[in-house]
C-alpha cells in the first residue's frame, strides 16, 4: 500500500469513531448503559491508535485534504462529552438540579477547552482536565458514589481544564511512558470488564479500576511536583 492510501486509511479509522458514537447513542436512548459503555470502550481504543498511525503515515503530507485533528476533535467531543454527560443525567446517578447543573457545565466547559490552542503542554501532556468524560462517568457508574461526591468530581475536573495543571497522555508523554501506557492499557481492560458484566464486576476488579484511574488523573500533577532530573541527596 502507497503512504497516500495508508495515510486515507488512518483518516477513514478516525472518522469510524463518529459510527461508534452513533451507536453508543442509541444504546443510552434506550438506557442500555453497558451496550454504551462499550461501544464508548471501543471509540476509545480507535482514538489511541488513529494518533500514533497518523504520525507514522504523516497523514499531514500523504493526504492533506482531510484535517485529522478536526476530525478527532468532532469524535472526541461526541464520545468523550457529549454522550457521557447524557448517561450521567439519564440515569439518574444526579437527578434534579444537580444532573442539568452537571450537562451545562460538562459541555459548556468542554468545549470552550476543546478550542483551547494551549491545551497541549512543550512534552505533549495536556494542561488541565483533557475532558475525558467517558472515562469519568464510567467509573462512576462503577462505583456509585453519592449525589454530592459526584457534582463535586464534575465541578472540580471542569474547573481543572481552565488551570495549568497537567494531565499526561498516556500514549506521547515521554516521562513514565512505559508505565502510564501499560497502566491505560489496565484501564481500558478494566472498564470493558466492568461494562461487559453490567457493572457487577466485583471489589477486585473495581478498586483495580479507581486506583488505574487515580494514575492517569494524578501522574501529570506529580511529575509538576517532582521535576525531571531531580536527585535524593545522599
Amino acid at each position: 500500500m502507497n503512504p497516500r492510501l495508508k495515510a486515507l486509511s488512518v483518516h477513514l479509522l478516525t472518522a469510524s469513531g463518529a459510527v461508534l458514537a452513533m451507536f453508543a447513542m442509541l444504546a443510552a436512548v434506550t438506557e442500555e448503559w453497558s451496550l454504551m459503555f462499550l461501544w464508548l470502550v471501543v471509540a476509545l481504543i480507535v482514538d489511541g491508535i488513529d494518533g500514533p498511525l497518523a504520525r507514522k503515515y504523516d497523514t499531514q503530507k500523504n493526504w492533506p485534504t482531510y484535517d485529522g485533528v478536526l476530525m478527532d476533535l468532532i469524535v472526541d467531543y461526541l464520545t468523550y462529552v457529549f454522550i457521557p454527560a447524557f448517561a450521567l443525567f439519564k440515569s439518574g446517578l444526579l437527578p434534579g438540579w444537580t444532573g442539568w447543573l452537571a450537562i451545562i457545565v460538562i459541555c459548556y466547559g468542554s468545549v470552550v477547552y476543546f478550542a483551547d490552542t494551549r491545551m497541549k503542554t512543550k512534552d505533549k501532556s495536556f494542561a488541565g482536565f483533557p475532558a475525558c468524560w467517558n472515562m469519568v462517568v464510567l467509573v462512576l457508574f462503577a462505583t456509585e458514589p453519592g449525589e454530592m461526591v459526584i457534582l463535586l468530581v464534575v465541578i472540580l475536573l471542569t474547573v481543572t481544564m481552565f488551570t495549568n495543571l497537567k494531565f499526561i497522555h498516556p500514549t506521547r508523554t515521554k516521562r513514565w511512558h512505559e508505565i502510564s501506557l501499560a497502566i491505560c492499557i489496565a484501564w481500558i481492560a478494566l472498564a470493558g470488564w466492568a461494562a461487559w458484566w453490567d457493572f457487577n464486576e466485583g471489589p477486585v476488579a473495581k478498586w483495580l479500576l479507581v486506583l488505574t484511574s487515580l494514575y492517569l488523573v494524578l501522574a501529570g500533577i506529580v511529575q509538576q511536583m517532582v521535576p525531571e532530573g531531580i536527585r535524593r541527596v545522599r
